[in-house]
């Protein structure tokens, strides 16, 4: 994907990043220590957290064809090293959403009388709560990490978009109070 309107796709596509990746750190962390909250969203985190996953390479291939499109500078190199580094904590979502899911899966399941979740009856006992505490931790780590790193990303596409881009005083133009 190159171009979507004339203006280049990743300057559209980041935004999809920049809201989707929060947005999913978010539901997991509330998802992974809030079992009714996990309940409640169902499917839906997965599927999000799925969503947020691809719209990182889509970004990411829109990017470095911009890159090749524009002045390289360390400014945009950097940005676009930063960029490399999102796909494994976009991932890194999606595996603990998936995990946080179906742990609440089991859990429910259990709850309602299926004591091995599995649908067989089989008279095992699971407890998914070692399963539950070791996504709600490594949930609030990866989701820290995602959120950090889109963060300094979107930091240096901005400088390396505006670095020169701008006046520090007003120009004057007219658009302003006229006394």
């Amino acid at each position: 994907m190159s171009l979507v309107n004339g203006l280049p796709a990743h300057v559209l596509l980041v935004h999809f990043v920049v809201v989707l990746v929060p947005l999913t750190a978010l539901a997991l962390v509330l998802c992974a220590v809030w079992p009714a909250a996990a309940r409640r969203m169902g499917i839906v985190l997965p599927l999000l957290a799925l969503v947020t996953l691809a719209s990182v390479p889509l970004t990411t291939q829109a990017g470095e064809w911009l890159e090749s499109h524009v002045d390289s500078n360390s400014l945009v190199r950097r940005h676009a090293e930063l960029g490399d580094g999102m796909l494994p904590w976009a991932g890194g979502l999606l595996v603990l959403a998936v995990v946080v899911w179906w742990a609440t899966r089991r859990t429910t399941a259990s709850a309602d009388g299926d004591v091995d979740g599995a649908g067989g009856g089989r008279g095992t006992r699971w407890s998914a709560a070692p399963v539950r505490v070791a996504a709600a931790v490594l949930s609030v780590v990866i989701a820290a990490g995602a959120v950090v790193d889109v963060y300094r990303i979107g930091d240096s596409g901005a400088k390396a978009a505006w670095h020169d881009g701008y006046s520090k005083t007003a120009s004057g133009g007219g658009d302003g109070d006229d006394g």
